[in-house]
């Protein structure tokens, strides 16, 4: 071939390959096909660069297994053999990562009569696909168009194409791992629901079982205050404060599945401070006598009254006093009280105590559901519903809950209601 000819050959064969990059790039980048269809008319460009008639595209799957994803034998897709499979030139290739070139079929122990009858021309050439040291997949491409048959040296012009498959292959690969994942979280969040719905399910059913009989154990108790002696009468108050927080602990249950759920609105009625929390001391104080703590109560002169759920707040403030002595040492005080908010139209109810305070770290979590202040084992101490019951029901009277501590020096738990 003299040196003009060979120049123009080369120069069709640039605009050629140019061209079925350009036809490739546009089917990769195309939308509405998906990755089936997409693979085929990559294959369709490749075999007609080569100017072959058969070829096909196999994809590793499922880690050994090689699936035709495309070919020019529509019979052939969907076909699959494991790359251990000695007979299978596919496979030789994924195993070796090596492009091989068979120059005559006829003489392969791979292919039998009938596989050998199935090819027009003798030669074959099988490329890998490899990213990151791993094999993806493998292009085969069989009976060569014109007098020519394949040589050794159109590996070349096969593994153009390869980094372009490459493309294709890794994207697919990474929109299956979304899609897995995506639908690996659905199925926990189904389960999650699940769960929830059986755990609220479960709660109910406890919650309504305890209330009987809780009932029974309260009237009970207060028919025995009239005629237990006074040497008993420790045992028979520590019965009820042992009681009296099994209530409270059910009634925060109820009120919180209902505040949770946008069932409870309060029940508002105009109150006086002052009354609220004298009969908030009365409930109370059989618990502080116990632990010997002594119970403060402050009242500003002249507060306003307000409009508020008497019920709710009373157990908001009964959950924060109980808090207080579950956690502040045996004989010191707990000061707790109303007061205005200077230049605010809201009253502030507070508990103070002498315990050893909370750390800044818990700061944004004790109000959360389940949350406990610390560790500490103690009979007023409960399950770390209280807070959160505190927190719901201030919130819906509009108002805000919050707390200033500072380790060994005590805690000082608040709420603002508008006024």
């Amino acid at each position: 071939m003299k040196g003009g000819e060979k120049e123009l050959r080369d120069l069709e064969l640039a605009n050629r390959l140019l061209d079925s990059f350009s036809r490739i790039a546009l089917v990769i980048n195309t939308p509405r096909l998906d990755y089936s269809a997409r693979l085929g008319r990559i294959l369709e460009a490749i075999l007609e660069y080569l100017g072959v008639e058969q070829g096909s595209l196999m994809v590793l799957e499922r880690q050994k297994h090689l699936v035709v994803r495309a070919a020019s034998r529509p019979e052939l897709i969907g076909h699959e053999q494991t790359i251990d499979d000695e007979r299978s030139v596919a496979a030789w290739v994924a195993r070796q990562q090596e492009p091989l070139f068979i120059k005559d079929i006829s003489k392969d122990k791979r292919f039998d009569k009938m596989g050998r009858n199935s090819y027009r021309r003798n030669s074959l050439l099988s490329m890998p696909i490899l990213h990151k040291g791993k094999v993806l997949g493998v292009i085969n491409v069989t009976d060569k168009i014109g007098e020519r048959d394949l040589l050794k040296t159109d590996i070349t012009r096969l593994f153009d194409f390869s980094s372009v498959i490459l493309s294709l292959l890794v994207q697919e690969n990474l929109q299956q791992d979304l899609r897995r994942q995506q639908r690996i979280l659905r199925e926990r969040n189904r389960e999650l629901r699940h769960q929830e719905t059986l755990r609220g399910e479960l709660s109910r059913m406890l919650i309504h079982d305890l209330k009987g009989p809780l009932s029974e154990v309260v009237a009970n108790l207060d028919i025995l205050s009239y005629t237990v002696s006074e040497e008993n009468r420790e045992f028979l108050d520590s019965a009820q404060m042992g009681c009296d927080r099994a209530v409270r602990m059910v009634s925060n249950l109820v009120s919180i599945g209902k505040i949770e759920d946008g069932k409870l609105i309060p029940i508002k009625e105009v109150v006086e401070p002052g009354p609220m929390l004298a009969e908030c001391l009365s409930a109370i104080k059989g618990m502080a006598r116990i632990k010997e703590v002594e119970l403060i109560l402050e009242v500003e002169a002249d507060l306003p009254r307000i409009a508020l759920d008497r019920i709710l707040i009373l157990r908001v403030l009964q959950n924060l006093l109980t808090n207080a002595l579950g956690y502040c040492p045996d004989n010191t005080t707990i000061r707790f009280g109303c007061r205005r908010v200077v230049g605010k139209k809201r009253l502030e109810f507070y508990v103070q105590d002498q315990g050893p305070g909370i750390q800044p770290a818990k700061y944004s979590t004790i109000f959360e559901k389940y949350a406990r202040i610390s560790d500490k084992q103690d009979a007023l101490v409960g399950t770390g519903l209280g807070l959160y019951f505190c927190r719901l029901a201030v919130e819906i009277h509009r108002g805000r809950i919050g707390l200033a501590s500072e380790p060994g020096k005590g805690s000082r738990f608040y709420f603002t209601l508008p006024l």
